[in-house]
């Protein structure tokens, strides 16, 4: 069965006087997917998911949430999504299960509904045992997860994620991958920035590459990576004086052969297992000994910079994204 569209960008585009800050961005999000929007410092990502959920208008071009239009419909966008920003947003004097219910009460929801919802979504966020702790008790990863919490207490069917897992350690970090993972599959759709190329990786079905305001990529993790070149075998020769003799066994199967003798690493292009086996069976039989060989593919670390000239970084802010005449009352 098709699904529909749970989120449509169409040309939108986000002017700040004479800066372009978004310039003509597309994209799509079939229901119950997960689309990861990456791109270097400033690219327009937060801007982008500032117009989708109504929190500033587009200069041109059309968004729309659960089919709703961004501009015409603000007030059905809202009722149709959750936002989780770059920083948690709780308020630390309440306890964890007050939070929940304050935001429930602003949502209008039934007083018997919020008393379940607000059970149910302690504990899907591991919070149980804290629920009637102040906020200002709890960790970051726990603050994150009850950020996420709240934003969910309406059931929402779609959720944008500006980089939620910023300041997170990598244990907490995972934590919060599974619970997204389990909200996925129970159908709801996540629009997802992130900084961290792993996490995108991890969580994403398809990744839009924006910079200076542009898509200058989009695909699944794989098709982007196989943009990036081909993979790599990696081969690690356990002394030093081996180095010229495996690197010239090396080249008997791939000409171009990349020696890093501090490493005592040797890399050479490869098109997949079958080249990597072959050289394993060549060192084997050699008098050559190996710590290690592997095959190394593209990252999307090694996308980001194969498409911009420049690794990934945090995005601080971007052109007017603060300004107060640009949120919608």
């Amino acid at each position: 069965m098709t699904r529909g569209l749970a989120v449509e960008a169409i040309d939108l585009v986000k002017r700040f006087g004479d800066v372009v800050a978004v310039d003509g961005v597309s994209f799509s999000i079939p229901e119950g997917s997960v689309l990861g929007l990456l791109g270097p410092n400033g690219a327009g990502k937060t801007t982008m998911v500032r117009m989708l959920t109504t929190l500033s208008l587009p200069t041109s071009g059309t968004g729309r949430v659960a089919g709703h239009d961004v501009v015409t419909e603000p007030d059905a966008v809202r009722r149709s999504m959750g936002l989780t920003g770059q920083v948690a947003t709780v308020d630390e004097l309440l306890t964890g299960r007050e939070n929940i219910r304050l935001i429930g009460r602003l949502y209008g929801l039934p007083k018997g509904y919020l008393r379940e919802a607000s059970d149910r979504l302690l504990e899907q966020f591991s919070l149980t045992e804290a629920a009637d702790r102040m906020a200002k008790t709890y960790s970051g990863g726990m603050r994150r997860r009850l950020d996420l919490a709240v934003s969910l207490v309406a059931a929402p069917p779609v959720l944008f994620l500006d980089e939620p897992t910023t300041g997170l350690d990598p244990r907490s970090r995972a934590e919060l991958w599974e619970v997204l993972q389990r909200l996925v599959a129970e159908g709801t759709t996540l629009l997802l920035t992130t900084q961290y190329l792993e996490e995108a990786d991890h969580l994403a079905d398809r990744i839009v590459v924006m910079d200076k305001g542009k898509v200058i990529a989009s695909g699944t993790p794989t098709e982007l990576k196989a943009q990036a070149g081909r993979a790599s075998v990696v081969v690690t020769v356990s002394y030093a004086e081996d180095l010229d003799k495996a690197t010239d066994l090396l080249r008997s199967s791939s000409p171009e052969v990349y020696v890093d003798r501090t490493s005592r690493r040797l890399t050479a292009q490869a098109s997949g297992l079958s080249d990597m086996t072959n050289i394993a069976v060549i060192f084997a039989e050699s008098e050559i000994a190996v710590d290690d060989l592997g095959l190394q593919r593209p990252s999307l670390d090694d996308v980001f910079l194969h498409l911009t000239g420049h690794r990934a970084e945090t995005e601080t802010s971007e052109p007017g994204q603060r300004q107060p005449e640009e949120v919608l009352r």
